[in-house]
C-alpha cells in the first residue's frame, strides 16, 4: 500500500526490469494495464469475506498438526523480525512466533502495538528495530510479515539488502489496485494516507534483491489474490495454500511453507517443492494461473 520511503519510492523503481513487469497471466493481455498490473481486479465477494469467519477452525487445525509441525527440519537459530497487518497487534502474530521458537528460530515481535499504517514515526522505528536486531546477531535476518506488514517487509529489504535474508509474505497486498482489497476504507481511515499513484503502485510490486516468497490464498476474502502474486524472477515465488487471510497466521499449510522457507540457505536458494504428497495441498509459480 505504501512504500518505506516516505516520499517516492525511486530507489525500488531503479530496480525494476523487464520481468518485473510481466505478472498475473491468468488475465488477459488485453485486461492488464500497462506497466504489468492487472487494471480490473476487484475485491473479495460477499462469499469470500463471509468464509472469514473460519479462521478459529485453521487455528484448531494447526493444533491438531502441532504433533506433524514438530517433525519439520530445526532452524539455524537466525532472528526473524514477525510484522502484524492492519489494525493489528503483536498479538495476533503469537502463533507464528511461538511456531518459529519451537523451531529453533529467535523469532522477534515488532514491538510497535497497533499496526495503524505508515504513520509519523512508525517506519522510522521499524528501520531503527531491523537494524538494531541486525546488529546484535552479526547476522541476516529474515522477515516475515502478515498482509500490510508483509509490504512493510518487502519495502524494508529493498532499502536494507546487506541486513535481510528473506522475505516471507502472508496475503499481503503488493501487487494490485488498493481497492482490490476489502480493508483499503479501513487503512484509509486510520492511517491517513492518501492512495498511492500509479509510479508508488508499480514501485511496490517489486520484489526486493533478497529470496522472496509469498504465500497467499485464493479464498482469501480481505484482499485478491492476484494482489500477492511476485512478477517471475530468479529470487520470488509464490506459494498458494487454502486458508483465509485471517487465518494465515494461524493455517498449519502456511506454518509448514513459512518453515520450509527459512530453513533454506540464501547462497543456495530453491524455490518450494511441490512434489510428492504436497502437491495435493500447494500450488507454486504460475502453473495455477
Amino acid at each position: 500500500m505504501i512504500s518505506l520511503n516516505s516520499r517516492m519510492p525511486s530507489r525500488s523503481l531503479s530496480r525494476r526490469s523487464r520481468s518485473d513487469v510481466a505478472i498475473d497471466a491468468a488475465q488477459p493481455a488485453s485486461k492488464r494495464a500497462v506497466d504489468g498490473a492487472p487494471s480490473d481486479i476487484s475485491a473479495p465477494g460477499a462469499l469470500l469475506l463471509a468464509l472469514e469467519g473460519r479462521a478459529p477452525w485453521e487455528f484448531a487445525a494447526s493444533v491438531v498438526a502441532a504433533p506433524w509441525l514438530r517433525k519439520l527440519p530445526r532452524g539455524d537459530g537466525h532472528r526473524v523480525l514477525v510484522l502484524p497487518g492492519l489494525a493489528a497487534n503483536d498479538l495476533t502474530t503469537l502463533p507464528i512466533r511461538t511456531f518459529l521458537k519451537d523451531r529453533g528460530y529467535k523469532p522477534s515481535p515488532w514491538d510497535q502495538g497497533l499496526n495503524l499504517g505508515p504513520r509519523e514515526g512508525v517506519l522510522d522505528s521499524l528501520r531503527a528495530r531491523a537494524r538494531e536486531l541486525f546488529e546484535r546477531e552479526g547476522q541476516k535476518i529474515s522477515l516475515v510479515g502478515w498482509s500490510l506488514g508483509g509490504v512493510y517487509a518487502r519495502e524494508l529489504a529493498k532499502e536494507m539488502p546487506e541486513m535481510v535474508r528473506c522475505v516471507i509474505t502472508l496475503g499481503s497486498p503488493f501487487a494490485g489496485p488498493p481497492q482490490a482489497t476489502n480493508a483499503w476504507w479501513l487503512f484509509e481511515r486510520v492511517s491517513g494516507h492518501p492512495e498511492p499513484d500509479a509510479a508508488m503502485q508499480a514501485a511496490l510490486r517489486v520484489a526486493p534483491p533478497v529470496p522472496t516468497s509469498s504465500i497467499y490464498s485464493r479464498t482469501d476474502g480481505i484482499v485478491a489474490w492476484q494482489c500477492s502474486l511476485n512478477p517471475p524472477g530468479p529470487l520470488a515465488e509464490n506459494i498458494e495454500v487454502p486458508a483465509s487471510h485471517i487465518g494465515l497466521g494461524l493455517n498449519p499449510l502456511a506454518m509448514m511453507a513459512i518453515a520450509d522457507r527459512l530453513v533454506q540457505d540464501p547462497a543456495g536458494w530453491r524455490r518450494f517443492d511441490t512434489g510428492g504428497l504436497r502437491r495435493f495441498f500447494f500450488k507454486t509459480g504460475q502453473e495455477n494461473l
